[in-house]
């Protein structure tokens, strides 16, 4: 199929492009890496009457750290963010999750940003970015504002970016001094994850447990941190027997997806199965291997 008419503007800063936002309201869509907008074009399942593109707007471009924070810009191309020393050493699960994500070809054009701002249940991004306690910086003609990814994933395809706004940043604390890791099972390789697990932990030097995000993804509407799971690590030494209980405990109700590829009663079983995994690489990245 073709797509419905419609037209077609390159602002090259943030406020031009809110402001023809603002100009065609609810009809109006922002094009990123057009990984998930151009196939919805093709379909006609998205009908704006104006696309907006960014890519020419360079300041939504980067990759540095800021006052202990990395920051990225939402049209930050994925294979950037793989390829970055900064990622590696303050957020490396971030790039453990890319590494899941589509292939060379679609990193190379698809935008952090992008995905992030779709809100796909079964997309990886989001789960990488509750887990490492991200901060979204949002614009609008009013100004800005910043909204932590626990509030951020509202739905399926659903955020807390209102009408009028866009998504310009991510902020990550930095996480050089814990560990983290990530599983995830797919149909094939690059596909959208069936169920993933996230884990991110900061462990003393006596082996105990600090703090810990335990996330799952594509078992609900949105990513879901586990905070059962959680409970079981902070506190206390962590091995693998540990780990084991603390993947047992997460509850089935957290698991609500049932879906033709896969179904609920698959998810419970194979969720604390990745989330075991994920843990164990997380321990062992903190320089604590498991016995």
């Amino acid at each position: 199929m073709k797509p419905a008419p419609f037209d077609y503007v390159a602002p090259k800063t943030i406020e031009d492009a809110i402001a023809h936002l603002n100009r065609h309201g609810s009809d109006a869509r922002f094009l990123a890496g057009g990984q998930s907008l151009m196939p919805m074009l093709a379909l006609r399942l998205a009908r704006p009457t104006l696309v907006i593109d960014l890519n020419r707007i360079e300041t939504l471009s980067h990759i540095r750290m800021q006052g202990g924070e990395l920051c990225i810009g939402a049209m930050t191309r994925q294979g950037a963010v793989l390829d970055s020393n900064l990622v590696a050493q303050h957020a490396p699960l971030l790039q453990r999750v890319l590494r899941e994500v589509g292939h060379p070809p679609t990193r190379a054009r698809g935008t952090i940003g992008g995905s992030l701002a779709h809100a796909d249940p079964a997309a990886e991004l989001p789960v990488a970015a509750l887990a490492l306690q991200a901060r979204f910086v949002i614009r609008s003609s009013a100004g800005e504002r910043i909204v932590a990814a626990d509030d951020f994933f509202q739905g399926m395809f659903e955020t807390a970016i209102q009408p009028g706004e866009l998504l310009t940043e991510i902020r990550i604390p930095s996480a050089a001094t814990a560990g983290s890791g990530f599983e995830e099972i797919a149909l094939r390789k690059g596909d959208f994850a069936i169920v993933s697990a996230a884990a991110w932990l900061a462990i003393a030097k006596d082996g105990t447990c600090t703090s810990a995000r335990v996330v799952l993804g594509s078992v609900g509407p949105t990513p879901v941190r586990c905070p059962a799971t959680e409970a079981h690590l902070i506190g206390k030494p962590v091995n693998a027997v540990a780990i084991s209980a603390a993947a047992e405990a997460i509850p089935e109700t957290l698991i609500e997806s049932d879906s033709l590829n896969a179904s609920r009663a698959y998810r419970r079983r194979i969720a604390p199965v990745l989330t075991r995994r994920a843990l164990t690489a997380a321990l062992k990245d903190a320089g604590k291997a498991a016995p």
